[in-house]
């Protein structure tokens, strides 16, 4: 049997508040998330979904508790190690797109190949397949302030998959978006997501994209339970 691609096992994570106070935000979380697999993460605001992935995607540290990325222990790596395991195995997409605006939408998808060793000419071929992928590829030299709130997260998305990473971590991907945009937009994502063979753990308050996704898992109390 394969190993999962992303494996949480008893996830701690607190923060002091004050000089005494201390909050548990996730109290022995545990997931297994699969190779092509795509869960949706539901959680109320506050209940600690951002936290969840951020520790996931190596953008924070656990108190306690094993996290394995492709068979691989997290714990003890060096910073160099992580950045690494960062940058090739985990792409994210935020609630707000955070494109760097005074960038073109393909430049904006071929940067970050760049950072990663990869050619121009092979990173702005990548960027245009991506383009085409989500529809828009006419939008590919408009600067995200040319672009609608729905298009400049479909570019968003396409960053996020520049480097072919292994997993996929969105946090409310579509929560800025009216719902038909967000109907639409999360609809390129699911297809991306598939044509690809991505792993993806979404985040959204929303049950009925949440249903549309392979598996539900609800953050209840710190812990991770099926929905």
């Amino acid at each position: 049997m394969n190993d999962p691609v992303l494996e949480l096992n008893n996830i701690h994570k607190a923060y002091n508040v004050g000089k005494s106070n201390e909050i548990a935000i996730l109290k022995g979380a545990n997931l297994r998330l699969e190779a092509g697999e795509v869960v949706a993460l539901v959680a109320p605001s506050g209940a600690g979904k951002s936290t969840l992935l951020h520790i996931a995607g190596l953008l924070d540290f656990a108190d306690a508790g094993d996290q394995r990325i492709k068979g691989e222990s997290v714990a003890g790596l060096s910073d160099r190690r992580r950045t690494q395991m960062r940058r090739n195995d985990v792409g994210f997409i935020y609630q707000f797109h955070h494109l760097l605006p005074e960038f073109t939408a393909l430049e904006n998808i071929v940067l970050p190949q760049l950072v990663n060793g990869v050619t121009q000419k092979a990173a702005e071929a990548r960027g245009a397949e991506l383009l085409k992928r989500v529809g828009i590829e006419d939008r590919a030299h408009h600067r995200p302030a040319e672009l609608s709130g729905g298009e400049q997260q479909r570019v968003a998305f396409c960053r996020a998959l520049a480097n072919n990473p292994s997993i996929l971590l969105a946090d409310e991907p579509t929560g800025n978006l009216d719902p038909n945009t967000s109907d639409r937009v999360f609809g390129a994502l699911m297809e991306l997501v598939q044509e690809t063979g991505l792993s993806a753990l979404i985040a959204t308050h929303n049950l009925e994209l949440a249903a549309r996704m392979g598996r539900q898992v609800r953050l209840e109390n710190g812990v991770l339970v099926p929905l």
